[in-house]
């Protein structure tokens, strides 16, 4: 019968053995300092990512919601369709983004001459410094008239 206290004095001569021979003892620390900045690169480079799209889809809508406005005024008002649809524009832009479509240059557009359009281009901001980032939205369509039956 084994004495009294042998299996845990046993266990412990195992472990400090197994300390001695192994060698590894700041791998973890030092795999955590090398580690740690990529990790955090790719958490910061998903955020940006995100914002890159999501700006782009705020230009994207502020542009169509423009040339929505100004197809269906150009008719009617063919010298005030232009600020129409510029505060629509506008007004896309304040309620969708406005911290994240920076220094918005909004265009009208009118290519053919029954033809109107909006194109937007504007910066965004950036979590990596240095990078400069811009998003381009471009929408047009024909202008709407009203034609009456038979002419």
């Amino acid at each position: 019968m084994p004495a009294r206290g042998s299996a845990p004095r046993r266990f412990a001569a195992s472990r400090r053995a197994a300390a001695k021979g192994s060698g590894d003892s700041g791998m973890t620390a030092i795999e955590f300092v090398f580690l740690t900045p990529i990790l955090f690169f790719m958490i910061f480079a998903t955020v940006q990512f995100a914002l890159y799209f999501f700006a782009d889809h705020v230009a994207q809508a502020a542009a169509q919601a423009g040339a929505r406005k100004a197809r269906a005024t150009a008719d009617e008002n063919p010298g005030g369709w232009r600020g129409e649809a510029r505060t629509v524009t506008d007004a896309y832009i304040r309620q969708l983004g406005p911290q994240l479509v920076v220094s918005p240059d909004v265009t009208m557009l009118q290519p053919e001459p029954n033809t109107v359009g909006v194109e937007i281009t504007a910066r965004i901001p950036t979590v990596f410094p240095g990078l400069d980032l811009t998003v381009h939205a471009r929408s047009s369509g024909p202008v709407e008239r009203f034609v009456e039956e038979g002419g």
